[in-house]
């Protein structure tokens, strides 16, 4: 990937659902795995994409090659990245809904857990995928899984590149040492804050009396509501992306969680804590 993408301008839109940011990390994983195997996938075909599992354990093994190289590049200082010790066995012909398909993704599954050290909390069950029981599992599961794998050189996602972006914007507000990376950073294009206008919009279609107060800091960080929560937003194709705590939403759906008019819960508390003086 050749670094990280800004939309064309008048190009975002607005969420209006609290599962749609799912959409945006289903684009940027589609547009990751294509670009690694150059895949026929799309937003629209992920999950059927993936279901046979085939492809979940060919970049298992992809990623055991990179730990392989990274291990073997820098010796004693790997020790200090969780590595993948073994790739995964499968069926690359294995059809959809088969048992073979879904042996193979209960190997990728396994390996996840055992080899890259996933926690339960970020992983998935086969019938999440199979089934389409819970997609943000898996959806939230991949992300992970590319989280990791880039520390040890394999290429990122653009949400990933966004999230190194941001903490090494922290790292220099707070002048800490650079973090210590054996591999040196990819070469990429720094984020595009020139659709974050589109930020200002979003918030002005607050109702409330007194407008819900979101203030612009520096280029691309927000302070928010009566607290001084800071949030950091970012531009990903045409989705108006916010990274506030170790995740990621957007900014609709944040809004729709913080505004009191956009809040039911929030509104109605307001309310009474107004009634009470």
């Amino acid at each position: 990937m050749s670094g990280i993408h800004s939309a064309p301008t008048r190009s975002i839109r607005p969420f209006r659902s609290s599962e749609e940011y799912l959409f945006a990390m289903k684009e940027d994983l589609a547009e990751w795995l294509r670009d690694l195997y150059r895949l026929d996938i799309t937003l629209d075909t992920f999950l059927d994409a993936l279901e046979t599992g085939a492809v979940l354990c060919q970049l298992a093994n992809s990623i055991t090659g990179a730990a392989e190289t990274f291990r073997r590049e820098f010796g004693s200082r790997a020790a200090r990245v969780q590595l993948p010790g073994s790739g995964v066995t499968y069926v690359g012909a294995a059809q959809p809904g088969t048992f073979v398909a879904r042996d193979n993704v209960s190997n990728f599954i396994s390996w996840c857990r055992t080899q890259m050290r996933i926690k339960d909390v970020l992983m998935f069950e086969t019938e999440d995928l199979v089934l389409r029981k819970n997609e943000k599992h898996f959806v939230l599961c991949l992300l992970e899984l590319a989280r990791r794998a880039a520390r040890f050189g394999m290429a990122a996602p653009v949400l990933i590149q966004l999230e190194r972006e941001i903490e090494e914007e922290i790292r220099e507000e707070l002048h800490l040492p650079p973090e210590e990376t054996p591999l040196p950073k990819p070469q990429r294009r720094l984020s595009d804050f020139k659709n974050l206008d589109e930020v200002q919009f979003l918030v002005s279609r607050c109702t409330c009396p007194t407008l819900f107060p979101m203030v612009k800091v520096s280029e691309g960080k927000y302070r928010v509501g009566d607290s001084s929560t800071l949030i950091f937003v970012r531009i990903l194709r045409n989705h108006v992306m916010v990274r506030v705590g170790g995740g990621w939403d957007t900014l609709e759906h944040y809004l729709d969680k913080h505004d009191p008019c956009r809040c039911p819960a929030l509104g109605e508390s307001r309310r009474t804590q107004t009634v009470g003086l």
